[in-house]
């Protein structure tokens, strides 16, 4: 994503600075949603296809480390996206794990630097505008993820939603992306009648905006 050399520097890294703010509010959404759990709660389902809240909090934890990593120019190092068992305190510990990446990602102010990221891609890197979109569309459902296996509410702010929806979009959509082991999204799923900016990013990305505990199908 070449800057255009016309363009003042306050104008080419104004993207890149938004983007940086929104994903900092998705994984403060998140944090508020996980802190809400408790030891009991781990064994549960979750919209996630095969994962407990276990499972899902042990991924978002060492997602954030990875792509902490990979903003400081480490992300080549496979160690960095190792599931690991969750810490004794779990929640700290993906509190951590929040404030790591979101200070790595603040320190990021050229959106041609770029990050590797071989957890999620076998690209051999991306600019920072893409990756940081990655991992901003991840906490985005991620965050509805663990509210809805909590049965809480989710409302994240319609200007967030409005800057998810296009990076939705832009999530590959193949079969063979989708259906891989682990992939954290699923094939996208028709939208209801009258959908909701978040109803139509869940979809997108394979989620049933009715899924409950209760009703998980």
């Amino acid at each position: 994503m070449p800057t255009n050399p016309n363009r003042r520097p306050s104008e080419a890294h104004a993207p890149l600075a938004r983007l940086t703010a929104l994903n900092a509010e998705a994984v403060r959404g998140s944090l508020a949603a996980v802190r809400r759990l408790t030891p009991a709660d781990l064994p549960r389902r979750t919209p996630c296809a095969d994962w407990t809240l276990a499972d899902l909090l042990a991924h978002m934890t060492v997602q954030h480390r990875g792509f902490a990593a990979a903003a400081r120019g480490d992300g080549q190092d496979p160690a960095h996206w190792s599931p690991r068992p969750l810490a004794e305190d779990p929640i700290a510990d993906y509190a951590a794990a929040a404030d790591d990446v979101l200070a790595a990602f603040a320190e990021v102010t050229d959106p041609d630097q770029t990050f590797a990221l071989p957890e999620v891609t076998a690209a051999p890197a991306f600019p920072a505008l893409h990756a940081i979109g990655f991992h901003f569309i991840d906490y985005v459902v991620h965050g509805w993820d663990v509210a809805r296996t909590l049965d809480l509410p989710y409302a994240p702010e319609p200007a967030l939603l409005e800057a998810a929806l296009p990076v939705a979009h832009a999530v590959p959509s193949g079969d063979d992306y989708r259906l891989a082991p682990g992939s954290a999204f699923a094939p996208p799923l028709p939208d209801g009648d009258g959908a909701s900016l978040l109803d139509r990013i869940l979809t997108t990305l394979g989620r049933s905006p009715s899924w409950s505990p209760a009703c998980p199908a």
